[in-house]
């Protein structure tokens, strides 16, 4: 049985959303189990049908950490809050992972705070999966943990995601990139070059050298590397992109029902690969435990799938164990 501790409060629809996606989650397997971690007269407020009790459970917490806060303040201060009391729960054994849609620096923080890192590891990622027009997804680490990664961490990320793509995704020797401005070996910044003649060096990972973000969706890579801040603002750029593409397409098909009824089914299906929400969140990889974080705007259907595609596959597979098995093989230098 998974026992996931669910941060209710973070996100900008929470409490509703979160319940509506946790409980969606626990109806679709059978050993998934939620804690529901936050005010509890809000949070029974927003169960509008009859749950389960033995598989979810509601956790009272005074606080909310707000996005406007200073994470790592936040996080020392507000002992009481939703989004420290579901880590405690981790860190404690009395839940296997954490979910929560809210502050992004306050997560990562609290996750190195009370969970630590795993053996070996120097900055843990955030990893996210991106789909592609092949029908295959790609994994792309960091999307913003770190933002001033240093070569030997861009190392780590390889292996980490690495094991992730292997053992969650199931693609048995995944090729991994440097996400850079060229696809020449002498392209990129003093990090980019040093972190390209690591992975060129080891023969721990099949590396296919640089990639440039238009070439994202053709499928030339499974995992996709880069610094946090690099990370981010593609991510971003990407999640514009898709919805106000969309957006147009459609407004404009609308205008003329002939066109309309030719492509807009077809414009459906494309945006639904692309959503967001088939995704559910991302994993802060490289922590001693498991760590999702959902994007601030996640309805139900996102926090449904970032349990079961996230949490519940990550643990099943004991990937955090291979990970550190896979840090043992080939120790850098750098690293040490």
């Amino acid at each position: 049985m998974l026992r996931v501790a669910v941060d209710a409060m973070g996100g900008d629809f929470a409490p509703a959303e979160i319940v509506k996606g946790v409980l969606n989650a626990v109806e679709q397997t059978e050993d998934l189990e939620v804690l529901l971690v936050g005010r509890e007269d809000v949070i029974r407020q927003s169960i509008e049908r009859e749950i389960d009790v033995d598989r979810v459970a509601v956790i009272h917490a005074d606080e909310v950490i707000g996005n406007n806060e200073d994470p790592g303040l936040a996080i020392r201060r507000k002992k009481t809050s939703s989004m420290v009391t579901a880590l405690q729960l981790v860190r404690s054994g009395q839940a296997d992972a954490v979910l929560s849609a809210g502050s992004t620096g306050a997560l990562m923080a609290g996750g190195l705070l009370f969970l630590g890192r795993l053996n070996g590891i120097k900055r843990p990622a955030l990893l996210a999966e991106f789909p592609t027009f092949e029908g295959e997804d790609v994994v792309i680490l960091d999307v913003g943990a770190n933002m001033n990664a240093k070569p030997e961490h861009l190392w780590q990320y390889a292996q980490m995601g690495k094991v992730y793509t292997q053992e969650v995704l199931g693609k048995p020797d995944p090729r991994i990139a440097l996400l850079n401005i060229g696809s020449e070996e002498n392209k990129g910044n003093a990090q980019i070059k040093r972190a390209y003649q690591l992975f060129k060096e080891s023969h721990q990972i099949n590396f296919v050298g640089n990639l440039e973000a238009k070439e994202l969706f053709q499928n030339k890579t499974d995992i996709l590397i880069c610094d946090g801040f690099v990370g981010n603002v593609f991510l971003k750029a990407f999640e514009g992109i898709a919805t106000d593409i969309f957006t147009y397409l459609k407004n404009e098909f609308q205008k003329d029902a002939n066109i309309s009824a030719i492509f807009l089914s077809t414009l459906q299906k494309i945006y639904s690969r692309l959503d967001e929400a088939e995704y559910g969140g991302s994993i802060l990889i490289g922590v001693n435990g498991i760590c999702i974080k959902c994007h601030g705007a996640s309805r139900g259907r996102a926090i449904s799938q970032a349990l079961l595609k996230r949490a519940y596959s990550f643990a099943k597979k004991n990937t955090n164990l291979k990970i550190e098995e896979e840090l043992k093989q080939d120790p850098k230098e750098g690293l040490k």
